[in-house]
C-alpha cells in the first residue's frame, strides 16, 4: 500500500496541500495588516468574518487533502465569556494543530514562528501569544499576557493550550504545566483522539522523524480524527489559589474521559532521561525521582544553575563532613518537611541518618545540565579532590555512581584506562583528555559490564515505544505508595 500510495495518490495529496495552505496565505496577509491590539479586542468585522470563514474553509480542504475526510467533534465548544481558556491533550503530533485551524483560537508559539515564510503569517493572524527564548524574562512575561487576555470578559479570541508542554504516545497524561491555570480562570478541556488502525500520526523522542511521519500519513487512504469538547471546569477558591492542584484535576478529569491513566512526570524528566550526554541514565536511575522532589522543593527551572552554583561553594566549604536531616534542610535553606525528607533518603546509603552533601550537588548538576556530561564530572572533581587534585579509584565510583542514579557501578576498567602510568590516581585533566580521545567511553568502560544480566539495569537507548521513554510507562509510575529507590543499598 505504502509504495502504491507513494507512486501515486501521496504526491498529489502533498502537492494540493501545499497550494491549500499557499492560497490561505494572501487573505491571512490582508487581515493580519495594520492589526493592533485595540482592535484585536474589537468584534470581528463584517469583512473580517467572511475571511475567517473562507480561511476556515481552506485550512479544512487543507485536512480533507491529508485523508482527514470528516473530523468527528463531540460536546460543544463553549463561548470566550464562558471559558478563556480551552486545554488541549494529549499533545502527540504536529497534526494536533486541526482545532487550532477548526477555531482559530489563539496559541502559545515560539516568537521566530512569525518569520517562518507563509506559516509565519497563519499564525499571525490567529493572535497568538509570542514567548521569546532570547528574553530571559519571557515565561513570566508569557503567562502575564496569558492572565490578561483571559480575564478580559470574552474579548479576546480564547487561547488553546496543550499544557504537556511536549508530545507524548498518548499512552498516558503527563504533569499538566501550570501556564494555563494560573489566571484562574475557567478552562473547557478538550480531548483528541486518533482511532486509526495504523498509527502514523504519532511523532516524539523516538521512532519516525517529522517528513516520515508525513509521508506514512498521506499514504494511508484515511485518517480517523476525534475532537472531544467536555464540560466547562469551574476551579473552586482553593484550585484558584493554587495552580498546582487546579492543573492536576483537570488532567484527573481529561485522563478519565480518554481511559488513560496519569503519571508525574514531565517534559524536563524527558529530557533528562534521554539526554544525548556522554552518560546516559539508566532505567533504574533514582535521578527521576530526585528531580520530581527537586520540582517539589519549589526549585525553578530557570534558576537551578544559580542554585547549583551556590550549593556547590557551600559543600567545597564543608569538604568531607557528612550531615543529618535537619543540617541538609539548612543547607537547602528549606524548613525540614515530607519532600526534604524523601531527597535526604535518595542518599542515606547506610540509613544511619547521615548523608555526603557532595553527592547531592552531583545529582543536582545532572538535573540542570543532563546533556553535559564533562562538566557535572569536573565540578564532581573539584568536590572529591585532593589538595593535590587528584580523585581515586573509590572516588570516581561515588562520582559515576551519583551522576548515573544507581547502587552499584565498575570503574575498574576506566579508572586504570585513564591512569595510564599507573599511579592510583588521576586528575580531571587526565579524565577531560581520555574522554575526548574516547568520547563514547560509558558504552566502552561502563555499560558494557554494568548492562548484563545480573544487574538488571538497561539504558533508555534500548528498543522502547514510540514515545515517552519506557522509565516513564504508567505501570512503573502508578503506584506512588511505593518505597523511594535508594542511590547506594
Amino acid at each position: 500500500q505504502i509504495a502504491f500510495m507513494t507512486l501515486t495518490l501521496f504526491p498529489i495529496r502533498l502537492f494540493f496541500a501545499a497550494f491549500m495552505m499557499l492560497l490561505a496565505w494572501p487573505f491571512a496577509f490582508i487581515a493580519s495588516m495594520g492589526s493592533d491590539e485595540q482592535e484585536l479586542e474589537k468584534p470581528l468585522s463584517w469583512w473580517r468574518k467572511i475571511v475567517d470563514i473562507l480561511l476556515k474553509a481552506i485550512m479544512r480542504m487543507m485536512w480533507l487533502a491529508g485523508g482527514f475526510h470528516w473530523i468527528n467533534v463531540k460536546g460543544r465548544r463553549a463561548l470566550p465569556a464562558e471559558a478563556a481558556i480551552l486545554t488541549v491533550a494529549p499533545h502527540s503530533s504536529y497534526f494536533d494543530a486541526i482545532p487550532v485551524t477548526m477555531t482559530f483560537a489563539s496559541i502559545v508559539m515560539k516568537a521566530e514562528s512569525k518569520d517562518i515564510p507563509v506559516w509565519g503569517t497563519l499564525i499571525k493572524y490567529i493572535r497568538p501569544v509570542f514567548v521569546s527564548r532570547s528574553d530571559q524574562d519571557s515565561r513570566r512575561k508569557t503567562v502575564e499576557e496569558i492572565k490578561r487576555r483571559a480575564q478580559s470578559d470574552g474579548k479576546w479570541p480564547q487561547i488553546m493550550i496543550f499544557p504537556e508542554g511536549t508530545c507524548t504516545n498518548r499512552s498516558c497524561l503527563i504533569t499538566f504545566k501550570p501556564g494555563a491555570f494560573i489566571p484562574g480562570v475557567p478552562v473547557q478541556p478538550v480531548v483528541l483522539r486518533y482511532p486509526n488502525k495504523l498509527d502514523t500520526i504519532t511523532w516524539t523522542w523516538q521512532g519516525p522523524g517529522a517528513f516520515e511521519i508525513l509521508w506514512l500519513t498521506l499514504c494511508q487512504f484515511h485518517n480517523s480524527v476525534e475532537i472531544e469538547f467536555l464540560p466547562v471546569y469551574i476551579p473552586s477558591e482553593e484550585e484558584r489559589k493554587n495552580p498546582v492542584l487546579y492543573a492536576n484535576n483537570v488532567r484527573r478529569v481529561m485522563a478519565e474521559a480518554l481511559g488513560v491513566p496519569v503519571t508525574d512526570y514531565t517534559f524536563e524528566d524527558c529530557q533528562l532521561a534521554l539526554a544525548e550526554g556522554q552518560l546516559r541514565l539508566p532505567s533504574d536511575t533514582c535521578l527521576l525521582e530526585f528531580a520530581k522532589l527537586v520540582r517539589s522543593l519549589g526549585l525553578k527551572p530557570e534558576t537551578l544553575e544559580d542554585d547549583l552554583d551556590k550549593y556547590a561553594a557551600s559543600a567545597m566549604k564543608m569538604k568531607k563532613e557528612k550531615v543529618d536531616l535537619k543540617e541538609f534542610s539548612a543547607y537547602l535553606e528549606f524548613p525540614v518537611s515530607q519532600t526534604s525528607e524523601s531527597m535526604f533518603a535518595l542518599f542515606d546509603e547506610n540509613e544511619d541518618g547521615v548523608i555526603d552533601i557532595r553527592e547531592f550537588v552531583i545529582a543536582l548538576s545532572v538535573v540542570c545540565k543532563p546533556s553535559k556530561t564533562l562538566e557535572t564530572i569536573q565540578l564532581a572533581f573539584q568536590l572529591y579532590q585532593s589538595e593535590g587534585g587528584t580523585v581515586t579509584e573509590e572516588d570516581l565510583a561515588h562520582i559515576l555512581k551519583t551522576a548515573m542514579g544507581v547502587s552499584q557501578i565498575d570503574v575498574t576498567h576506566l579508572f586504570r584506562a585513564v591512569d595510564e602510568e599507573k599511579k592510583g590516581k588521576i586528575t580531571y585533566d587526565d579524565f577531560y583528555t581520555f574522554a575526548v580521545l574516547h568520547p563514547h567511553f560509558a558504552e566502552e568502560y561502563l555499560y558494557a559490564d554494568q548492562m548484563g544480566a545480573e544487574s538488571g539495569l538497561t539504558t533508555s537507548s534500548l528498543s522502547a515505544p514510540n514515545g515517552i521513554c519506557t522509565d516513564f510507562s504508567p505501570d512503573s509510575t502508578g503506584d506512588r505508595r511505593r518505597p523511594l529507590q535508594k542511590k547506594l543499598n
